[in-house]
């Protein structure tokens, strides 16, 4: 028992060295970068009014959500704490500014997070038909997966397709390069991550799990992350020579041994320091490959973040 007290107060000691060591360094180098002063006149809409004739894919720095179907996940006060991670529905999400959603299922097409299940995935396809039709610009990336532990739902590929048809930008390594108004009138790029189906092939409506990658490690320790993303990031190339989406997370994940177990106090440790990431990125000089930034309960100044940059890179500042 005593072994146990004396880890858990060390596992506190590093959290809190870490939260300083953050807090000091966005202290001394500041959180500012090309476009960071940038705030977009409605979110609902910054990809139009960044103009589709003048934004590339490449070019678009994807405000993301993590596990974003989890809003109604559990039983309130009781499950919902320890494995929430949006407040909002994945409508409220889009209309706000996020523009890829990571979205967990399982073999009976119900969203989850780890055994928690929640509603139907049609809820989040409906939601994703509801912004997309109040919108004309504006594009988007589904990642849908099956959730550690779970089995894929039959024939998902099918499913999807079904239901999002002609909104659906067919796999195709060009799209990259490619502007809004290219791709446009479809909408949507669309990745399924089976555990075990066979993943989509080359040309087909829906993508393949290799082609949104990310480097997650499964750490409460805000800058012991921070410093893996950036240290990950640095090993890719330009966004501009990618021919595949790479996420940074912004997010922490709470640990068992650790007394602190609720999602939002955790990830709250680096949820701050977005920002400053982006801003370390210009000084280390990679911030031409950041490409999809992702949180846990995002708010107007995530978005603004990634806005900013995707201005800054519209205009030739970054």
């Amino acid at each position: 028992m005593g072994a146990q007290l004396a880890k858990q107060v060390e596992r506190r000691k590093a959290v809190a060295a870490e939260k300083l060591a953050l807090a000091e360094h966005l202290s001394s180098f500041g959180d500012q970068y090309p476009g960071s002063d940038h705030r977009p006149a409605d979110r609902k809409t910054w990809m139009s009014a960044l103009g589709p004739d003048n934004l590339r894919l490449h070019q678009i720095v994807w405000p993301g959500t993590h596990d974003s179907a989890t809003d109604k996940i559990g039983i309130p006060f009781i499950s919902r704490p320890f494995a929430q991670c949006q407040t909002c529905s994945v409508y409220d999400q889009l209309a706000g500014g996020a523009r890829l959603l990571d979205i967990r299922v399982q073999k009976d097409r119900r969203v989850c997070h780890g055994i928690l299940v929640d509603y139907g995935v049609d809820v989040v396809i409906a939601d994703v038909k509801r912004f997309l039709a109040e919108t004309e610009h504006e594009l988007v990336v589904l990642e849908f997966r099956t959730e550690y532990g779970h089995e894929d739902p039959p024939e998902f590929d099918k499913y999807l397709v079904e239901q999002l048809g002609e909104l659906l930008i067919p796999h195709d390594e060009s799209v990259f390069g490619k502007t809004v108004a290219e791709v446009l009138p479809r909408r949507v790029i669309c990745v399924w991550k089976p555990r075990k189906a066979a993943p989509p092939p080359a040309g087909a409506p829906l993508w393949s799990g290799g082609y949104l990658t990310d480097h997650w490690i499964d750490t409460d320790l805000p800058k012991t992350k921070f410093d893996n993303n950036m240290r990950r990031l640095g090993e890719q190339a330009p966004a501009a020579s990618r021919k595949y989406l790479y996420r940074v997370e912004n997010t922490v994940t709470p640990q068992a041994d650790n007394p602190v177990v609720c999602v939002r106090p955790v990830t709250t440790r680096i949820h701050g320091f977005a920002r400053l990431f982006i801003a370390q990125a210009f000084e280390k000089g990679i911030a031409d490959r950041l490409q999809v930034f992702s949180t846990d309960f995002i708010n107007e100044d995530f978005v603004d973040a990634c806005v900013g940059l995707t201005h800054a890179r519209i205009q030739g500042k970054a």
